[in-house]
């Protein structure tokens, strides 16, 4: 991945834990509503405004990401997946 410098790879990567984030909700049909439901069941207090927030600037803590990707059941990750997303990027 080139982006140039510092700011565009961490902004690359924010918006890397936003498609994915996304794309997991969207599979799933899943809205901000019943994905802070879903992480309250697992004893995780986010409102849906701030799990909106979050998702779309792509800045939240590594726990948060993998406990939003738990509750969603989500598809497994791989190299070749983020690597397809940062490249649609640029």
């Amino acid at each position: 991945m080139n982006t140039g410098n510092a700011q565009g790879a961490k902004n690359a990567w924010r918006q890397t834990v936003a498609r994915v984030v996304k794309s997991e909700m969207s599979v799933r049909g899943v809205k901000y509503q019943a994905l802070s439901q879903r992480l309250e069941e697992i004893g995780v207090e986010q409102s849906a405004d701030n799990l909106r927030n979050k998702v779309n600037k792509g800045i939240m803590g590594a726990d948060l990401l993998l406990q939003i990707l738990y509750v969603l059941k989500a598809r497994p990750l791989d190299a070749a997946l983020l690597e397809e997303i940062l490249t649609d990027l640029q």
